[in-house]
């Protein structure tokens, strides 16, 4: 891992940039916009590179020979599809492959499972635009490097919590969830883990290959709330019926309530050769700042 190139070098790009310094890799960029972003990755010795995904003449002649590649860009707010990344895809020369290429998914993509537990096998059938627009950018990643042979690896990643990502805000106003017995089942995985993961996909990934990332400790969105709450010491939210949830919640927020669905990350574990440093929910709240 000579040269690193990461596509939206925010904090868990960040995360990712420090270990492949660690790991000594001799050159790593990170494509951002801000300029916020850009003093952040001076600082860290991250040569940033200024590019705007929804423009291709700016994404010319980025360092892709022979590098790896961790792409983190979220796709578009709207719509169906993700032009970012085949935007961003377009711009690689045949004299400028990369040597790997992993890209980060959402479980969105497998759309309502009613609970089940599901492994890679999983038919996906995403049912919102978010999961449209994820489901978009894997395809056109797996055609183009087909085409092209360089080796790609798809990580489908729960919700991502740690310091910084709690919804403190949230519980400090009070707003409510919903009951207890009426809540969706979710994933998730430490940022710490996360960034770790990355590393082990770009070490051990299979090209071609899907994995699911999570500590495989689902519990409920409600369950979650409640936990973080305890855990920072503020009043437990206020729960709510499912009917009254859909006039007092956000679209988005309704929009999580619509799927349930509990990932098995047996081929994460064994096949990365991954070992968790958070293993589950009160670990990882354990060992940060509840903020």
């Amino acid at each position: 891992m000579k040269t690193v190139l990461i596509i939206g070098c925010g904090d868990i790009g960040q995360r990712v940039a420090q270990l492949c310094q660690q790991k000594g890799a001799q050159q790593v960029y990170g494509l951002v916009r801000s300029d916020d972003t850009i003093r952040q990755l001076e600082t860290q010795s991250i040569t940033p590179i200024r590019g705007d995904l929804n423009q291709v003449e700016t994404l010319q002649d980025l360092p892709t020979k022979e590098a790896t590649i961790f792409y983190f860009a979220p796709p578009p707010k709207e719509g169906s599809t993700d032009p970012h990344l085949r935007n961003f895809l377009s711009t690689i020369t045949v004299d400028n492959y990369p040597a790997k290429f992993i890209l980060i998914s959402t479980t969105a993509v497998y759309g309502d499972c009613q609970g089940a537990w599901i492994t890679e096998d999983q038919p996906v059938n995403p049912q919102t635009d978010r999961g449209r627009r994820r489901l978009d950018g894997e395809n056109a990643l797996e055609q183009w490097a087909q085409r092209t042979g360089v080796p790609s690896i798809i990580l489908r990643v729960g919700g991502i919590y740690g310091p910084g990502r709690y919804p403190i805000a949230r519980l400090q106003k009070g707003l409510p969830i919903l009951r207890e017995e009426d809540s969706p089942y979710t994933n998730r995985i430490h940022q710490d883990d996360l960034a770790m993961i990355c590393m082990a996909a770009a070490d051990w990934g299979v090209a071609g290959d899907i994995y699911n990332v999570a500590d495989g400790q689902p519990g409920t969105m409600s369950g979650y709330f409640k936990t973080v709450a305890k855990a920072a010491g503020l009043p437990l939210p206020p729960e709510v019926s499912r009917s009254e949830a859909e006039k007092q919640m956000t679209p988005g927020m309704l929009s999580y309530l619509q799927e349930s669905r509990r990932l098995d990350n047996s081929k994460l574990i064994k096949g990365l050769q991954v070992n968790l440093r958070y293993p589950n929910l009160e670990m990882g709240l354990k060992q940060g700042d509840i903020s």
